[in-house]
């Protein structure tokens, strides 16, 4: 497909839409074609302290309350996450705003003029990202707190050299490119790892062998959840951090406490000057879309939530199960619900069956989008209505919709970001 390079003037989306065409495959791993243009941006040495967060599920949470709470201290903080759910802009942060379209727009075309000059392709992922790092460096930012997008080892956040590397935890996700197993998984993710840095691993399993090699290896300070630092809930809505330097109390958030302590374990050992205060300013701050996101829609109940494997299911009916606790009127829970097709549908499903009675599905109109087939064959057995697109299902889940009931829209980014384009 021929697409002509867009200008300055372009509007976002024509440019978004050109770097959706310019390199062959929407996924490609590897950092040789983007390590030069990034160095012809200057990118790769930044002056700012660099967090780098990889792991399979909890990344959004774990950036999100890193930022909120250096922010809270006083840092200009660049923060980059993907992928976006309602609209590419979420992407790129400094100091809590979106970056705006124009911003962007520049960035692209500095970008774009990069890889020219290095006669290479970008994929999209590959160069957004590199905006980002490019927005963060002309902004003079403190710090570059940044969500590795698939594995580590070769995600193109690797071409920065972080100060602090965080792996939230290891699950069988993309087995198709990052291995079919915890350890060959772990093994991508422990790529982030530098020489003498301090690296965190929070999942809540056994630490994968080749994330203690690996810190090994690099003489890299290696810090254990339930090891070198704990969290604990409490019954009165507070929670605590302690490690054995400190213990400090905390408010509730909104966010997953296992992230929560990640992030609170990240700023402690980042080396920069955080109090106590600030960090309880951050934690209570810290939100992010998509995440048991709970709103009111034309008087319904509507809960969006972008956990797409087992593991992010299993925190979302975790939520879900505490939320039905607090508010009683709700017996019912209506799904509408599609998912990726390299996505682990049936396991999702099998953990969904037991809590939501009625769903309405549809195929979403992304590349890797499942077919109807797919989910109704992981459905059988099920009460299923087949729509069109993601947004009559939505549409038709508000209007049948009864007061003891709730609408649950998961299984993706995209469907939420399908049902946010239908309402918004």
């Amino acid at each position: 497909m021929n697409i002509s390079t867009p200008l300055q003037s372009d509007d976002l989306l024509t440019w978004l839409n050109y770097w959706g065409h310019v390199h062959v495959t929407g996924i490609d791993l590897g950092l040789e074609r983007v390590i030069p243009v990034a160095e012809k941006l200057k990118v790769t040495r930044p002056k700012a302290k660099v967090i780098t967060v990889a792991g399979t599920n909890g990344k959004g949470s774990t950036t999100t309350t890193i930022a909120a709470i250096l922010q809270q201290a006083g840092y200009k903080v660049g923060l980059y996450q993907s992928p976006h759910i309602y609209h590419f802009n979420e992407r790129v942060k400094v100091s809590g705003k979106e970056a705006e379209d124009q911003t962007l727009i520049d960035a692209f075309v500095q970008v774009d003029q990069a890889r020219r000059e290095c006669g290479l392709s970008l994929s999209f992922f590959e160069a957004t990202t590199l905006a980002a790092f490019q927005i963060f460096e002309q902004q003079q930012c403190d710090v570059w707190v940044l969500e590795v997008g698939l594995g580590g080892r070769l995600d193109v956040v690797n071409v920065i050299d972080p100060d602090l590397a965080v792996i939230t935890n290891i699950g069988l996700d993309h087995v198709d490119w990052l291995g079919d197993t915890i350890e060959k998984i772990a093994f991508e993710k422990a790529g982030i790892i530098r020489p003498q840095i301090p690296v965190i691993f929070a999942g809540n399993q056994d630490l994968p062998q080749a994330i203690q090699t690996k810190a090994q290896q690099e003489q890299a300070p290696l810090y254990v959840v339930n090891r070198d630092y704990f969290y604990q809930d409490h019954e009165d809505g507070s929670w605590s951090f302690a490690s054995p330097a400190m213990t400090i109390k905390l408010p509730r958030g909104n966010l997953a406490l296992e992230n929560l302590s990640t992030a609170v374990a990240a700023v402690l050992l980042s080396g920069l000057n955080v109090s106590d205060q600030h960090i309880r300013e951050g934690v209570a701050k810290a939100k992010i879309a998509g995440r048991f996101e709970v709103r009111e829609i034309q008087g319904k109940t509507v809960v969006f939530d972008a956990g797409h494997n087992p593991h992010g299911v299993e925190f979302l009916l975790k939520q879900l199960q505490k939320f039905m606790q607090c508010n009683k009127q709700y017996t019912d829970v209506v799904a509408v619900f599609s998912m990726l097709a390299d996505k682990d549908i049936h396991s999702v499903v099998q953990l969904l069956k037991p809590v939501v009675s009625e769903w309405k599905i549809a195929e979403m109109t992304v590349p890797r989008a499942a077919k109807l087939t797919q989910l109704q064959e992981a459905l059988q057995g099920t009460h299923t209505q087949q729509l069109t697109n993601v947004a009559e299902a939505f549409q038709i889940a508000l209007e049948q919709v009864q007061s003891h009931q709730l609408i649950l829209v998961c299984g993706s980014f995209h469907t939420l970001e399908a049902v946010w384009e239908y309402i918004g």
